[in-house]
């Protein structure tokens, strides 16, 4: 197989928060695609390559996607596909288990299993190292300090550059700031939440703090809300989609499509579809566009089953000039659900009022 040599094309990079990190503002990930149904093997290998061949050059992972199976999958696409360590970024996260050993130290984030486990996770990609590690989940059953200084062993012994956190708060994330700074040790460095037009309280209230003061880099997943946001659900349930294929996880949201606050999203889809199409681009384009106009996204996460989708996906990036403050002001009108900022940013008016 001849090597593809790296080509960023169209796409642009962010640095991953205060690190010199160059991410690209898209990224590819695992998580209910690689390693699942009929995911792996040779459509793995395709799904990278066609990410490759469309500027991206970043790949998320877990220890926990398809029980381990995902990392896998991807360890052998990235060896097939033959790419020079340095052009591409790996993130894999630790906290689960991959399910296969159910004992007390086989998850969570004890320096135990936060070592064993990116090991593990290593063998699995066929790595010496991944370039950023996660934490998946916090973990109140372990001294917080000891999260910390397991997760600085692993950059300093070069299993990974750095390490962030997934779905924290933000009180926990500050704390463990401020920990490994105390102890002169390397913190977290970014945070991978959810993030969509649909997703907005945690990212844009609660974290807005990290943002303005530790500068924290994001990592964002499902940015189209499991397809919410692509307008393939304002008919129903249609075949061979995400709600279709993992009936067990996503039965929460396919019973919130039927509520009241459900049919209203996707009343609030069929409008910004309506949109879309005036710009010139699809919805799917256009809620992922939305979410590169916040500038602590780092890198967008996208989960498509099929090369297509990656093809779609990136298209985003030129809608992305389009969405002018007059467009994201219709966009804000139809959504109708701007988060109220923290009290800690409230300011005070010419007549001494809170504003």
């Amino acid at each position: 197989m001849p090597k593809v040599e790296f080509d960023k094309k169209n796409m642009f990079f962010r640095n991953l928060g205060n690190t010199g990190l160059r991410v690209p503002v898209f990224s590819y990930g695992g998580w209910l695609t690689v390693g699942s149904h009929d995911i792996k093997g040779n459509p793995v290998t395709e799904l990278m390559r066609t990410a490759w061949e469309c500027g991206i050059n970043m790949f998320d992972n877990a220890e926990a996607y398809a029980t381990g199976e995902s990392e896998t999958q991807m360890g052998n696409a990235i060896k097939e596909l033959g790419w020079d360590r340095q052009d591409y970024i790996i993130t894999t996260k630790i906290f689960f288990g991959t399910g296969h050993k159910e004992t007390q130290n086989t998850r969570g984030l004890s320096r135990k299993h936060i070592i064993e486990g990116c090991k593990e996770s290593l063998k699995r990609l066929q790595l010496d190292y991944v370039d950023v590690i996660f934490a998946h989940r916090p973990d109140v059953t372990t001294p917080l300090e000891e999260t910390v200084r397991a997760f600085n062993y692993l950059i300093d012994n070069g299993l990974a550059f750095y390490w962030g956190t997934s779905e924290w708060t933000s009180s926990q994330i500050a704390q463990a700031i401020e920990i490994a700074k105390r102890l002169n040790m390397v913190g977290p460095c970014c945070e991978q939440p959810h993030y969509s037009m649909f997703h907005r309280e945690r990212f844009e209230s609660e974290y807005e703090s990290l943002w303005r003061y530790e500068n924290f880099g994001s990592t964002i997943w499902s940015p189209l809300d499991s397809g919410l946001l692509t307008g393939k659900y304002n008919h129903g349930i249609p075949h061979g989609s995400r709600y279709h294929t993992n009936p067990g996880m996503m039965s929460a949201s396919v019973k919130a499509l039927e509520t009241p606050e459900g049919k209203a999203k996707i009343e609030k889809v069929k409008k910004l579809s309506v949109l879309a199409e005036e710009l010139g681009g699809s919805m799917a384009s256009l809620a992922l566009a939305w979410t590169l106009k916040h500038k602590n996204v780092s890198t967008c996460i996208l989960g498509a089953t099929k090369p297509e989708q990656i093809k779609e996906n990136v298209k985003a990036l030129d809608l992305y000039p389009k969405l002018t403050p007059e467009v994201m002001h219709k966009i804000e009108t139809i959504l109708d659900n701007k988060p109220a900022p923290p009290p800690a940013y409230a300011r005070l008016d010419d007549d001494g009022n809170l504003t």
